[in-house]
C-alpha cells in the first residue's frame, strides 16, 4: 500500500510539470515585432502619400474645366488608387501574419487542453485505485500512525489536484474560444481588404479609359472640349432621370433615389450604394411582388390567412400589427397589397423595403422621430429610412464588405443567414458595386 501512496504522489510531482508548455509567441517577439514595425511604418508612408493626392486632387477639381485640368485629375485619382491598393497590401499582410499568429496559439491552447486531459484522466485512475481499499485496510497496512497520515496527505493531494485540472482545461477552454472569437474579426478584416483592392482596381481601368479618351483629343480639338463636357452632363441627367424599380410602390427617380439615401447615410452611416443594393434586390426577386390581399384576389390571399395573429403558431402577432399600422395610416387594411407567402413561410411583408408588420411598428418611435410625421411603408423616403435605420442595427454602419454582406444575409433570412441568407447577400454585394462604380461615381465632380 505504501508503495501505491508513493507512487501516487510521484505521478502528482509529474503532472504539476506536464501542465506548463512553452510560449512560441514569446521565443518569436523579437522578429515578429521588427516585421510589424516595418510594415505599419510603410502603411503609415502610403497614408501619408494618399492625403498628397487627395490635396492635389481637391485642388485640381476647383480649376476651371478643361482637357489638362481633367487630365490632372484623372491622374491624381489614379494614382490615390494605386496607393490605396499598395496600402491595403500591406494590411493583407500583417492581417497574413496576425492570423498564422492566432492560429499557433489556437494549436497550443487546443494541445494543452489535451494534456490536461490525459492528465486528469490518470488522476481519476489513480483516485479509483484507492478508493478501492477501505479505511481499515488502509490502517492495517501501514506500520506506523505517521505513515497513514501521509497516506491521507497524498489522497487529498490527488483531490487538489484533480480541482486545479479542472480549472485548468476550464481556463485553457475559455482562451481558445476568445482566440478563436478575434481570428473571425482578423479574417473578416482580411476579407475587407482584398474586397477593396477589387474596388479600387477596376476603378483604375475606368479612370485609365477615360485618361485614353481625353488623350485622344488634340490640341486642335480642345476648342470641342465643351461638347465633350455637355455630353457628359447629358449621361449624368440620363443616370439621374433613370428609373428605379421599387417593389410595391412604384419606381422612382434614380437622382431621387440617390438623395434618399444620401440622406440616411447621414443619419446611419449606411453606404447609399449597399442601402439602393438592397431595395433593388427587393424589387427585383421576381416573386411575391405585391400579389395577395388586393381587391378580388381570393380569400386564401388575404390579409388575415397569409400572416400569422394572435391565435397562429408563431413567435409574432402581424395581423394585429397590421391593423394597428392601417389604422394610424387612416387606411383601410382590404385591398392593401401585400407580399404573399413563399414556400412554407408567412407572407404580409409592405412596401419597398418589405417589413413585415411586428418589425415596422417596433421601429415607428423611432422614425417618427427622425421623419417628423408618422412613418408609412409604402412611401419610399419612409422606406429608404427605415432599411437603413434596421441594417445599421444588423452592422452594415460599420462598412466594409464582411459587415455588409452579414447585414444583407441577416436582413433577408433572420436567424437563418449564415445558410438561407448567403444567395441573398451575395446577389445585393454584386448591385451594390454596379450601382457604386456605374451609377454613383460618374455623377461625383459633375
Amino acid at each position: 500500500m505504501k508503495k501505491l501512496f508513493q507512487r501516487i504522489s510521484t505521478f502528482f510531482l509529474a503532472f504539476a510539470l506536464v501542465v506548463q508548455v512553452a510560449n512560441p509567441v514569446l521565443l518569436l517577439a523579437e522578429t515578429i515585432e521588427e516585421k510589424e514595425a516595418r510594415l505599419r511604418a510603410a502603411l503609415a508612408q502610403k497614408e501619408r502619400e494618399i492625403a498628397v493626392q487627395q490635396a492635389i486632387l481637391e485642388n485640381e477639381q476647383r480649376e476651371t474645366a478643361s482637357i489638362e485640368r481633367d487630365l490632372a485629375i484623372l491622374n491624381a485619382r489614379i494614382k490615390e488608387q494605386e496607393l490605396k491598393i499598395e496600402a491595403r497590401n500591406i494590411e493583407i499582410q500583417i492581417l497574413g501574419r496576425d492570423i498564422n499568429l492566432k492560429n499557433e496559439t489556437i494549436g497550443e491552447l487546443n494541445n494543452k487542453i489535451g494534456r490536461s486531459k490525459e492528465s486528469l484522466s490518470q488522476l481519476i485512475r489513480k483516485k479509483n485505485e484507492i478508493d478501492q481499499f477501505s479505511l481499515v485496510e488502509i490502517v492495517l497496512s501501514n506500520e506506523d500512525i505517521s505513515d497513514f497520515f501521509a497516506d491521507v496527505d497524498s489522497f487529498d493531494s490527488i483531490n487538489v489536484a484533480m480541482q486545479a485540472s479542472f480549472e485548468e482545461i476550464r481556463d485553457t477552454k475559455s482562451q481558445a474560444e476568445l482566440e478563436k472569437d478575434q481570428l473571425a474579426v482578423k479574417q473578416a478584416e482580411e476579407a475587407d481588404a482584398k474586397k477593396v483592392i477589387e474596388s479600387e482596381k477596376k476603378k483604375v481601368e475606368r479612370d485609365e479609359s477615360a485618361k485614353e479618351e481625353l488623350l485622344a483629343i488634340n490640341k486642335e480639338q480642345e476648342r470641342t472640349y465643351a461638347a465633350v463636357l455637355a455630353a457628359r452632363q447629358q449621361e449624368a441627367a440620363a443616370i439621374r432621370a433613370a428609373l428605379f424599380a421599387l417593389r410595391d410602390a412604384g419606381p422612382i427617380q434614380f437622382g431621387q433615389a440617390l438623395e434618399y439615401a444620401n440622406a440616411a447615410f447621414r443619419m446611419t452611416g449606411v453606404r447609399p450604394a449597399f442601402l439602393l443594393a438592397i431595395l433593388t434586390q427587393e424589387s427585383e426577386l421576381g416573386r411575391n411582388v405585391g400579389t395577395c390581399n388586393r381587391p378580388g384576389d381570393p380569400p386564401e390571399k388575404h390579409w388575415t390567412e397569409i400572416m400569422p395573429g394572435p391565435h397562429s403558431n408563431s413567435w409574432r402577432d402581424d395581423q394585429s400589427a397590421f391593423l394597428r399600422i392601417m389604422k394610424g395610416l387612416g387606411r383601410e387594411p382590404e385591398g392593401t397589397p401585400l407580399s404573399c407567402p413563399i414556400g412554407a413561410g408567412w407572407g404580409g411583408a409592405m412596401g419597398p423595403s418589405q417589413f413585415i408588420p411586428a418589425t415596422w411598428e417596433a421601429y415607428i418611435p423611432k422614425l417618427e422621430q427622425i421623419l417628423g410625421v408618422h412613418p408609412d411603408p409604402w412611401n419610399p423616403q419612409h422606406a429608404f429610412t427605415a432599411s437603413a435605420i434596421y441594417l445599421a442595427d444588423l452592422g452594415a454602419s460599420q462598412g466594409g464588405y464582411s459587415a455588409e454582406h452579414e447585414a444583407a444575409a441577416r436582413y433577408y433570412a433572420g436567424g437563418g443567414w449564415q445558410t438561407r441568407g448567403q444567395a441573398y447577400a451575395n446577389s445585393v454585394l454584386n448591385h451594390a458595386q454596379n450601382i457604386q462604380t456605374n451609377m454613383i461615381d460618374p455623377l461625383q465632380g459633375l
